[in-house]
């Protein structure tokens, strides 16, 4: 899929919403999967896939630093959006799993 070019994390949000990713994907700290909030699924890495990802670096504050998800399961039928913090704000647990994720994107 092609990439697009975002200037703010919002922006990015809104267009993937736009596109069809609208399930609330969140990433527990203490927790190896995604949950849906919106059907109360939990999507563990081989459930999905990750579509796309922008990552957004703040300028002059470290708590903007901030990767956008676009992610979708065919076979839950879920497309939704993580939005997870980096750098010094990130969990341990989220890093890991994100990392994972990365690693073995299609």
């Amino acid at each position: 899929m092609e990439q697009r070019d975002y200037e703010t994390v919002t922006e990015a949000v809104n267009d993937l919403k736009k596109r069809g990713y609208t399930s609330d994907l969140s990433m527990e700290a203490d927790k190896d999967y995604l949950f849906c909030n919106s059907t109360a699924t939990e999507l563990s890495p081989e459930d999905f896939t990750i579509d796309e990802l922008y990552r957004f670096e703040g300028m002059t504050d470290p708590g903007d630093e901030m990767i956008v998800y676009a992610i979708s399961s065919s076979e839950k039928n879920i497309k939704g959006i993580v939005v997870n913090a980096f750098g010094i704000y990130s969990s341990y647990r989220a890093s890991k799993l994100v990392e994972y994720l990365t690693k073995h994107r299609d």
